[in-house]
């Protein structure tokens, strides 16, 4: 099963990108969004962009995945 993260861009080359999320890097796509730009934040599926997220939303989408997965760590 594949989730959606949130991640924030911190590179781009073309349509190659890397973003990340609590200090770990993942290389992405950027074919779905229209004109990326470093510092946005994009929902990443499969390994490709496939929605922009406002920075307080993705806040709250970080926050919630951190606590789903420091719970998932006590079991």
């Amino acid at each position: 099963m594949c989730l959606a993260i949130p991640l924030e861009i911190v590179e781009i080359n073309g349509n190659d990108a890397v973003g990340e999320r609590d200090g770990i890097r993942r290389k992405i796509r950027l074919d779905f969004i229209k004109d990326p730009k470093v510092g946005e934040f994009v929902i990443v599926h499969a390994g490709f962009a496939i929605e922009r997220l406002g920075a307080e939303q993705a806040r709250l989408s970080m926050d919630a995945a951190k606590e789903v997965e420091d719970e998932l760590r006590k079991l």
